[in-house]
């Protein structure tokens, strides 16, 4: 990490900050369910997760963008899945350790998802972690969502932090990317959910970490 003192971590929500995948999975085996056709694995849905109704709703239905019946099937899929938001969704494990001690050196740290706040918000409510943000920027706070640096940039303007004194953890490619172009320090939760086939040491982050406590000694804590 850079010599600059880490003053905000800022975390992607899905495959980062919680496992939300089962939940996901389940509102698109509902579907599959509802069309008489049998679920599809955890495993083989999980790491369509960060890419949202899109991903998961191509996987289960065959649908993608611009196909018929494609935008009714996504906006069902999203009714589906808030009416469950948080029923297997856990924060992965250590992450409650990190944000503790966070807290506790006198950081904060706050939320940039491209999750809609219709979803983000009671999530994370649900996860009793709302009071504890600094920031819950959603997919629809800005007119941007990632990976452009818009959302970024909205959690340093909303926090009155510098750049140079925040840190950007995700688990895809385009959250890298927005922290890069956001000026921020990036480090790849190789936990997450990350694709298929993915190469995380070709995304450019300053570091790698394969659970959330490897998280601390980067920020000198």
């Amino acid at each position: 990490m850079r010599a600059v003192s880490i003053e905000l971590v800022l975390f992607d929500l899905d495959g980062t900050l919680a496992d939300t995948a089962p939940d996901l999975a389940a509102a698109a085996n509902r579907q599959r369910s509802e069309r008489g056709l049998a679920p599809l694995p955890l495993a083989e849905l999980r790491p369509l997760a960060s890419h949202g109704a899109r991903g998961l709703v191509g996987r289960a239905l065959g649908l993608a963008p611009g196909d018929d019946g494609y935008e009714a099937a996504r906006l069902e899929f999203l009714d589906i899945y808030e009416q469950a938001l948080c029923v297997r969704t856990r924060l992965f494990d250590g992450m409650a350790e990190t944000l503790e001690r966070i807290e506790s050196d006198g950081r904060r740290w706050g939320v940039v998802t491209n999750k809609a706040r219709r979803f983000t918000e009671p999530l994370m409510e649900l996860l009793a972690l709302h009071r504890r943000a600094a920031c819950i920027v959603s997919g629809d706070t800005t007119p941007h969502t990632k990976p452009h640096p818009a959302p970024i940039e909205h959690a340093l303007q909303g926090c009155a932090v510098a750049s140079s004194q925040a840190v950007y953890v995700g688990d895809d490619l385009r959250d890298i990317q927005a922290g890069r172009a956001a000026g921020v320090a990036t480090i790849v939760a190789a936990y997450g959910y990350l694709g298929a086939n993915a190469d995380v040491a070709l995304w450019g982050g300053d570091h790698i970490i394969a659970r959330p406590t490897q998280l601390l000694p980067l920020l000198g804590a």
